[in-house]
């Protein structure tokens, strides 16, 4: 399936389900979408093999600041992805349309793939109530999925992984409520890393949580506390970064060259500064004003 094809059936499904829908074309993510205070980043790929390392952890480290949750939709990843079955390419939650969309509409997969295969998380406290439920001892349920009494004890009281094989056969007996369900939803979890430039350092000076971006529409990204500022270096390229700002309710800086005393056309109703001007603010209260005024 071409990437354009699983493109728009991807936004067909987030427009569905009520989510507010900003394309990228500049990025490690194609599309930000929103519904309420979730928000998505998405990347679409034929190949989930084809995303690099690099691009997966800019993936994460933009959605650690965005409260956002990275994820890849693909059709294949060598061979063709499974229906209701969660894959991670470098970390990144990787699903085909039909499991995206059936996570949409709330129907959780349960299934993943790991080094080993195929595996389901057995919830244990609903496998010994489903049991009981259904009047079944532990031998008997055990010998109908293929294991000793010991070892189905033993899913019952530590909640363990089991081959799709088993899972299979469990599902068959006691349905799909005794699985614990795979949250491919969860936002990332916030990325730290030393300044690695003087505006990163500055915003660290400040107070911020800061890191440089690449394959972004913007260079870098700030957050304190509630406060989220996108920074777009020499403001080339602010279209996107406006956009993408007002869809996840952060704020916008351009920083510009030093030696530019006047403020370039295209930025004139958009906070921006020199770099020599950002360098030398001595309090975030005084950037977060400035920043407010535009508004």
């Amino acid at each position: 399936m071409p990437k354009q094809t699983l493109l728009d059936k991807t936004c067909i499904n987030l427009l569905r389900s009520g989510f507010t829908i900003k394309r990228v074309s500049r990025g490690c993510f194609d599309i930000a979408c929103r519904k309420a205070s979730q928000v998505l980043l998405v990347k679409i790929l034929e190949d989930a093999n084809s995303i690099s390392n690099e691009f997966a952890d800019s993936m994460q480290k933009i959605s650690s600041y965005l409260s956002a949750t990275p994820l890849i939709v693909a059709e294949k990843a060598g061979s063709l992805l499974e229906d209701n079955v969660v894959y991670s390419r470098f970390g990144v939650a990787t699903l085909n349309t039909v499991t995206f969309k059936n996570a949409l509409e709330q129907n959780l997969p349960f299934v993943k793939s790991t080094q080993a295969g195929l595996v389901a998380k057995v919830d244990g406290g609903k496998l010994k109530q489903m049991r009981e439920q259904d009047g079944l001892s532990l031998s008997s349920i055990a010998r109908k999925i293929g294991v000793s009494a010991r070892m189905f004890s033993k899913y019952e009281n530590e909640s363990s992984e089991i081959t799709i094989n088993r899972a299979i056969k469990l599902y068959d007996s006691l349905g799909s409520e005794v699985f614990s369900k795979i949250d491919v939803f969860t936002t990332a979890a916030v990325h730290q890393e030393p300044p690695s430039n003087p505006i990163t350092k500055k915003y660290f000076e400040l107070g911020f949580e800061a890191s440089q971006t690449s394959k972004a529409p913007f260079d870098v990204v700030a957050r304190k506390q509630k406060e989220i500022i996108l920074t777009e270096i020499s403001g080339r390229n602010v279209e996107q970064m406006l956009a993408l700002s007002k869809l996840v309710d952060a704020d916008n800086l351009v920083i510009f060259g030093k030696k530019e005393g006047r403020k370039p056309k295209n930025i004139q109703d958009i906070p921006a500064l020199t770099e020599q001007e950002f360098l030398e603010l001595e309090e975030a209260r005084e950037l977060i004003k400035f920043i407010k005024e535009f508004e």
